[in-house]
């Protein structure tokens, strides 16, 4: 559980950092990288792709977070 915790901690870090420069903060980081692993997990299972390991877990993680930041910059209209 922690694993998974800091894992989503990470994702949802990058994926900040990555899209807009800057996170939404500690709790919304955390919950980004968690959801985006999830979005990751599905859509790399839909791609016939397997991220195996801890550097794969979090690249999956975070790229699943970075589609759900820019879904949120889209939708927020701040894109």
């Amino acid at each position: 559980m922690i694993e998974i915790i800091l894992v989503g901690l990470i994702a949802g870090w990058l994926a900040g950092k990555l899209m807009r420069g800057r996170g939404y903060g500690f709790l919304a980081d955390i919950a980004l990288g968690l959801v985006g692993a999830v979005i990751g997990g599905w859509l790399f299972r839909q791609l016939g792709v397997v991220a195996a390991g801890g550097i794969g877990f979090l690249a999956t993680a975070t790229i699943g977070a970075m589609l759900l930041v820019g879904a949120t910059h889209l939708i927020r209209g701040t894109a």
